[in-house]
């Protein structure tokens, strides 16, 4: 059951008011403890800015107009701090320091380099970073002093390891080997002797996954999913090789870490599309108690070097990401950021509903609901969303798209269809080598259940995604044409065969999950054919709107070029709009208002 829809008049908005509201990620604390830093796109593109804890003062540090900048950190023991940034969303990442005196300087110069930043060390006096510039297709972990900016190789990569952390002495890296999209190992490289330790020795599908070396660098804290079918905590002995259970959950735990001293270990739980953190003392085995909060949740928290204050970014379905902080001592809450546009009144946004149905094979499915803003007696239009992926998840934080296209009068159920992450592991594998198909069917009864809703038209219902999302679009218009109304496809693949081909290097290490979870483009040409849609698009007889990065390195932009060539060829009205400064996902404001204004404008007119 959902809650009957809003019945009072609300404000329309427009898709740039939407996006005057800032969108802002990670958070670093200074040395002093007194300045956070993160990353905001507040003047159109994603720059370093920081913000004084104690009277609020923020301050530009990077004035980028055309490749975002994610902040990496501040130094352990100065106001210089690291970023990450590439060109026109290529994906090739190169870390640079950004000094007091506001000079910047690229860590990782390499053209053809893609620079990963791990952490810092205990010492203060380096840094761990990820880079294939002697392998296209595999990270090596490199250390770099601060005090030089000279960097030592300290594990040579060449069988397709995955990072996990290093202990506090520097002894031991963890890393994760990745044998499908459902099995994984843990491993430890001891740099002393050179010798790798397997830690998760197993039979069958197993996820393990690497997490935080505890204090004493002698016991390694990793995921797993082993007898269970949510990831759990368990603790591996490197000097003894046994494992022992250490936090259990009703859902997945996604990830752990610890403070500077080893104080709390925080870690965060997927509960029901939503992040739940838990900080737990590690002396005394108590949880932190976390300051009151509206519904919504916590991410990235993270701890001062004193362990005086903590810092966490906020949202909910209704708020965009605000910055908080707050002093353990005297209880103090500060929220440091007002990203919400002032001219957007949060009670005109959808309060979106974690619903449940059951599909055609009564398993029961998630989706996250936000109801359209109707008067009594109208019915509105309504849109089924896939999320990316394969593997991905619909989760109930501020979407600005969706609550863009509610606002304008427009249900959207956006739904965690089989083989989504965060429902176990048999959930997760249950599209496996079935995409395209059993996966439809999911969206199809997301359709069924929009259908069943007394203030839906059941007649106007479409299907809008991205990546994986996207695919899962043109897979319906063309497997199934006679269910969805209209398509808004957000870069996504049209061809299998090719994108599994042209992975990036730099997923090398994953290229065998992905051939197991969609299939072996080699050795399964005609099974991969038959799910994907370019073979199969002379059956799309629906419009189409189509969005594309010119630069996008996962769905090329041919994927698309193709896809649209082939409506035109069947007489389907269809649109196209690429942005050749843009890769997969879209970074810079002025794009995504551009595009999302085209697609209110395309349902407008085929769908409302």
């Amino acid at each position: 059951m959902v809650k009957e829809s809003k019945v009072t008049e609300v404000k329309r908005y427009t898709i740039q008011q939407f996006y005057e509201s800032e969108s802002i990620t990670d958070n670093s604390i200074s040395s002093d403890g007194r300045k956070v830093l993160f990353s905001g796109d507040k003047n159109g593109i994603y720059n370093a800015y920081c913000l004084s804890v104690d009277d609020g003062v923020r301050t530009q540090l990077t004035h980028s107009e055309d490749n975002a900048v994610h902040i990496a950190g501040y130094f352990p023991d100065d106001d210089r701090f690291l970023f990450l940034s590439d060109k026109g969303g290529n994906e090739i990442l190169h870390i640079y320091v950004k000094n007091e005196n506001g000079e910047e300087l690229d860590l990782t110069p390499g053209e053809q380099e893609r620079a990963e930043f791990y952490g810092w060390s205990q010492d203060g006096k380096s840094f761990f970073y990820g880079s294939n510039k002697r392998k296209p297709s595999f990270m090596d972990v490199y250390e770099m002093d601060i005090a030089t900016f000279e960097s030592t190789c300290i594990f040579t990569n060449e069988e397709g390891y995955e990072f996990g952390s290093v202990s506090l002495n520097k002894q031991f890296i963890s890393l994760g080997k990745v044998n499908s999209a459902n099995d994984s190992n843990v491993y430890v490289f001891d740099r002393q002797t050179e010798q790798l330790m397997h830690a998760t020795p197993h039979e069958g599908d197993i996820q393990n996954i690497p997490q935080a070396f505890c204090r004493n660098s002698e016991t390694l804290y990793f995921l797993t999913d082993e007898n269970e079918e949510f990831f759990y905590l368990k603790k591996y002995h490197l000097f003894t090789g046994l494992t022992e259970d250490a936090v259990k959950e009703d859902w997945d735990i996604m990830f752990t870490r610890f403070s500077k001293q080893h104080t709390y270990m925080v870690y965060g739980v997927n509960q029901d599309a939503s992040t739940v953190v838990k900080v737990l003392h590690t002396g005394t085995g108590d949880y932190l108690e976390l300051p009151q909060l509206p519904e919504g949740q916590i991410l990235d928290l993270k701890f001062s070097a004193d362990e005086s204050l903590i810092t966490f970014l906020f949202n909910s379905t209704t708020s965009p990401t605000n910055l908080y902080s707050y002093e353990l001592g005297t209880a103090q809450l500060k929220q440091l950021t007002d990203t919400l546009n002032p001219e957007i009144n949060q009670a005109d946004l959808a309060d979106a509903e974690v619903i449940r149905f059951h599909s055609f094979d009564r398993l029961e499915i998630s989706a996250i609901y936000y109801q359209p803003n109707v008067k009594t007696g109208e019915k509105a239009a309504a849109l089924v969303y896939v999320h990316g992926g394969p593997g991905g998840q619909s989760r109930t934080d501020y979407n600005p798209l969706l609550q863009y296209l509610s606002n304008n009068g427009y249900a959207v159920l956006a739904v965690n269809n089989r083989g989504s992450s965060g429902y176990g592991k048999t959930f997760f594998s249950a599209a496996d080598l079935k995409h395209g198909e059993i996966d439809l069917e999911d969206c199809i009864q997301a359709k069924k259940f929009l259908q069943e809703q007394a203030d839906i038209d059941g007649e106007r219902i479409g299907i809008i995604g991205g990546s994986y999302g996207g695919y899962m679009v043109l897979a319906a218009l063309a497997f199934r044409p006679d269910e969805f109304n209209v398509g808004v496809d957000i870069f996504g693949v049209s061809n299998w065969e090719r994108t599994l081909k042209s992975i990036p290097a730099w997923w090398e290490s994953f290229r065998n999950a992905l051939y197991k979870k969609i299939g072996d483009p080699y050795t399964q040409t005609e099974y991969i054919r038959s799910i994907s849609p370019l073979f199969h698009a002379d059956k799309i007889n629906k419009p189409m709107i189509v969005l594309q990065g010119a630069n996008d390195p996962r769905v090329l932009k041919v994927e698309s070029d193709e896809i649209v060539t082939a409506l035109e060829r069947n007489n389907v009205p269809v649109e196209y709009i690429v942005f050749p400064d843009e890769g997969h996902g879209f970074m810079k404001k002025e794009n995504r208002i551009n595009g999302y204004r085209a697609v209110l404008d395309f349902l407008e007119h085929y769908l409302k």
